[in-house]
């Protein structure tokens, strides 16, 4: 059956950028200087004197990106000055930041703000405020799997045990086997998802890659309120964080669908969309070019036959939610009541401008 317009096969990602820690966030977490270039292990290497920088220094490379450069695919971009000024720029307009939140302040979540919004520091600045009022609100970090393995019963959406060819952590998505009705626990699950790849990620990789496989997709798996919602939640919140989506045999009946849908999108997001076909080699050849093929689940044209296993996944998210606890547990106990107040007041306040929309009147990612 004939699918949407097909795409023609493109590189990885070029949304990569370089990021260094500045000064100030090293001396927050209790760094001496810290020469440039280093090797990102190097620089996150703490005093052996320093318990609290012991803590933390694990975990920086996967909620803030790598020191030396952010690697996502295979190019690099260096900062321009012009851009390393408008990070602090950022970093100044956020004020004192609850230790939770202090991750939020690096030079690479501040680059994927700002790349999302077209490097506007006004626009940048208030989609940062917003994600992190939601996160204070939102608490994604303390969502575990008890309270959401009910929506990942039947494997609509899981990560893979595998990589890419570049590292990034990858999400299997299978809209047709939707189990749930609620959209407000279909987001808390995604939100779940995504803070599990993000924690799964290594050091030099900050985006991650969607698998998504249309087998018993129909018409009754189409909400456009839980795609405008997804939308919402993925673009203000988790900017640059999507490197690649693969949608694999689309049937017929997705193409007006994901008409309406790309509106939703920026539209170099919707550049990261690629179409492929279990019967088209040309559009198998991304498959071949992006991930290794044994590894592959079989359902998507790999030999990979093992397929998503409930039990063994339970098992597997119960360990990072061990994890998950471990990162944030320390933060969370030295964030005080303060600090809170201060950021809620700093985030609720005027940014400036409206920037509800990126440049060209579409959500920015």
């Amino acid at each position: 059956m004939a699918g949407p317009p097909r795409v023609p096969i493109s590189g990885g990602s070029t949304d990569a950028t370089p990021i260094r820690f500045s000064t100030g966030v090293r001396s927050l977490l209790g760094y001496g200087r810290v020469p440039s270039p280093v090797p990102i292990r190097a620089a996150l290497r703490p005093r052996p004197s320093d318990s609290a920088a012991v803590h933390f220094s694990g975990n920086l490379e996967r909620l803030m990106g790598s020191i030396d450069s952010i690697t996502n695919g295979s190019e690099k971009q260096a900062l321009s000055e012009e851009q390393r000024t408008k990070i602090n720029e950022v970093r100044a307009s956020l004020g004192p930041l609850p230790d939770k939140l202090v991750c939020y302040s690096s030079d690479a979540s501040i680059a994927r703000y700002l790349t999302a919004r077209n490097w506007n520091v006004t626009k940048a600045t208030k989609m940062l405020k917003e994600t992190l009022k939601w996160r204070l609100e939102y608490k994604p970090e303390e969502i575990r799997w008890d309270e959401i393995a009910h929506e990942a019963e039947t494997g609509k959406i899981y990560r893979s045990s595998y990589s890419d060819k570049f590292g990034r952590s990858i999400l299997v998505m299978r809209p047709g086997y939707e189990n749930t009705k609620s959209t407000k626990g279909k987001i808390r699950y995604l939100v779940y998802c995504m803070e599990n790849a993000i924690l799964n990620l290594p050091p030099d990789q900050e985006q991650m890659v969607w698998l998504i496989d249309f087998k018993g997709f129909n018409l009754s798996n189409i909400s456009i309120r839980t795609a405008k919602e997804t939308a919402d939640v993925l673009q203000n919140h988790y900017p640059e964080r999507l490197g690649l989506a693969i949608l694999y045999n689309p049937p017929k009946f997705f193409e007006p669908f994901w008409t309406v849908a790309k509106h939703l999108l920026e539209p170099k997001t919707c550049r990261k969309v690629k179409f492929v076909y279990s019967d088209d080699d040309n559009t198998k050849k991304i498959m071949e070019e992006f991930f290794d093929m044994d590894e592959l689940d079989c359902g998507f044209g790999g030999n990979n036959q093992v397929g998503f296993n409930i039990s063994d996944y339970a098992a597997r998210m119960k360990e990072d939610d061990k994890r998950m606890h471990f990162i944030w547990s320390q933060e969370n106990a030295s964030s005080s009541s303060v600090q809170h107040e201060t950021i809620m007041t700093n985030v609720s306040g005027n940014s400036g401008s409206d920037c509800d929309k990126s440049e060209n009147g579409t959500p920015g990612r």
